[in-house]
């Protein structure tokens, strides 16, 4: 974008734009991003790639959304990204990669072996919050505009020619006028909500219980991570380093956080975990805990006019199959090949087949979210059938080859369609 399109937000040329008495301004790109998280940041690095103007428009200041602790599983098709853009360095060498996990079954762990089950895949150990750090690092550099605490941003006549995106930041009230507005503001963002509710329609599965995390600067368990399906409930150990960990226990969605000092939550934790990980774990005080609820849903279509969906924005997973941040950037990744289709043929065909193209995936990895979360949680209504019927399951996928390759399938990522 060139410099004066910004002149009245930095300064630069202030006879290029209204009388600052007016405190309004219009001003002009070709894709307007509502939203910079992994959706909209890894959207506005491909689009800059391609030479196509965008713009960033984040109602939260850069630490707040750099700050948010999320996933920490990056699937092939994330870390492939993350080297495409030129973003790799600080990830291959802080990273962890991890050829495989451990099931725990009522104290009992065994192994699935990705790399060899699915003829190399791998997953990488690498927090949200670093791959936000490198996305926002490089932007400046690479002359990717973000607009930082904007309020009120709305955007309007998304079923028309020319769709903007109006926002209020300092007593300033901004237009942005644009060719698509891409929503990736996450689940109680605007952009969802701007659909008419006669077009969008919600699946939604809410889970009765929730994730109990206790992050401390600890050296893991297990130089992988172990889910662990226990009578008592679901645990996790984790990791974000070689000396940072990360476990969760599923716990009621009323539990109050000063219920669980650090003390209780590691004998829980253990416990789930059995005795041949818990005689691996090192315990310490936490600096962060957390109480995060599960749901499953989906929103149908992921476009309307001009007003395309990514991310959270049309889409929640539970956490067990660490799809949402990777779920994000094959959003993205299918948006701006239609973009780029669009701006270098002028053909519109990709962009109208981006919501169905985009959903395939989506409910693939909502599939696998919710069978590994089935698979491996207490329910408060399973009578003993459920109960043993769980049980076969997991039976079935330690001692069948052919059940361990369809889960590291899921778990590495899909291929995009």
């Amino acid at each position: 974008m060139a410099p004066s399109t910004w002149c009245f937000i930095f300064g630069l040329i202030p006879n290029a734009a209204k009388a600052a008495d007016e405190k309004e301004e219009v001003l002009r790109t070709q894709v307007a991003i509502i939203g910079a998280g992994p959706a909209g940041m890894f959207l506005a690095h491909l689009l800059r790639a391609e030479g196509i103007e965008a713009v960033v428009i984040e109602r939260q200041t850069r630490d707040y959304v750099e700050g948010r602790v999320r996933a920490g599983v990056l699937e092939q098709i994330t870390v492939s990204m993350m080297e495409a853009l030129g973003l790799s360095a600080r990830m291959r060498r802080e990273g962890l990669v991890h050829n495989g996990i451990n099931i725990a079954v009522e104290g009992e762990p065994f192994r699935i072996d990705f790399a060899a089950l699915t003829g190399g895949s791998t997953v990488m150990v690498y927090g949200q919050q670093e791959v936000m750090r490198d996305l926002f690092d490089a932007a400046g550099p690479r002359g990717i505009d973000i607009v930082w605490q904007a309020e009120k941003v709305t955007p309007h006549d998304i079923t028309g020619d020319r769709p903007f995106v109006t926002w209020q930041k300092d007593g300033v009230e901004t237009r942005l006028d644009c060719d698509f507005i891409a929503g990736c503001d996450g689940y109680h963002g605007v952009s969802r909500g701007a659909m008419p509710s006669s077009v969008l329609k919600t699946f939604e599965r809410v889970y009765p219980f929730g994730w109990l995390g206790l992050l401390a600067d600890v050296p893991p368990a297990d130089e992988e991570l172990v889910y662990a399906k226990h009578s008592r409930g679901f645990a996790l150990a984790s990791m974000r380093s070689p000396t940072r960990s990360r476990y969760y226990i599923q716990c009621s969605l009323d539990e109050k956080l000063e219920d669980w000092p650090d003390d209780r939550f590691w004998d829980e934790a253990c416990l789930r975990l059995g005795p041949t990980v818990a005689a691996k774990v090192t315990r310490g005080p936490s600096f962060e805990k957390s109480i995060a609820p599960l749901r499953s849903s989906v929103c149908e279509p992921m476009r309307h006019g001009r007003l395309f969906l990514a991310g959270d924005a049309a889409h929640i997973v539970p956490p067990t199959g660490a799809k949402g941040l990777n779920l994000a950037v094959s959003d993205v990744t299918m948006l701006a090949e239609a973009l780029v289709a669009y701006y270098r043929t002028n053909s519109a065909h990709a962009l109208d087949g981006y919501s169905a193209r985009a959903l395939a995936r989506v409910w693939k990895a909502e599939r696998f979210s919710w069978w590994y979360t089935s698979l491996t949680h207490l329910f408060a209504d399973m009578d003993d059938f459920s109960r043993r019927i769980q049980a076969a399951e997991l039976d079935y996928i330690r001692t069948s080859p052919v059940a361990q390759r369809s889960l590291a399938e899921n778990y590495v990522g899909l291929p995009l369609s």
